[in-house]
């Protein structure tokens, strides 16, 4: 099936986006910020700072422990579906490139959907090949620039 160009034709965020995919990728621009960074640090160091004021309390210390473990949890779910759709894109850039390039193997086009023993195969193949390659080289002499 030919693939149509698609050159200038993408849709603005948000058309066709699934909700979560828009709220993952503005979450992903807020917290990759090194304010907001700074802004986790303040925290940290305004928890710390009250302990005193709390002496130094199970409440006090369980605050920052509900407070990271829930972060930590929500951010998991952020991270996984961002790496998700930047590991996609590329398989999808890469496909391309190996598509348009006339010596390429076609067969490692979705390569990332084959078993993993079709992978190992495939692995082998091109250490063996690596390795040719390498004997080839040494056996060859060396040119000199004319």
């Amino acid at each position: 099936m030919p693939l149509a160009q698609t050159k200038g034709t993408a849709k603005p965020e948000g058309q066709t986006t699934p909700p979560f995919a828009r709220f993952t990728r503005r979450v992903e621009k807020q917290v990759g910020r090194s304010s907001t960074f700074i802004l986790a640090i303040s925290v940290v160091v305004l928890w710390a700072a009250s302990g005193p004021v709390f002496g130094w309390s199970d409440t006090w210390q369980l605050i920052i422990n509900t407070g990271t473990t829930i972060v930590t949890f929500l951010m998991v779910f952020v991270i996984e579906n961002t790496q998700s759709r930047d590991t996609q894109a590329m398989q999808v850039k890469l496909d391309e490139l190996i598509r348009a390039n006339r010596t390429a193997r076609n067969s490692l086009i979705n390569l990332e959907e084959m078993s993993d023993a079709d992978v190992e195969r495939m692995k082998a193949a091109f250490a063996a090949l690596a390795s040719t390659g390498r004997k080839e080289r040494q056996a060859a002499p060396a040119s000199t620039p004319g």
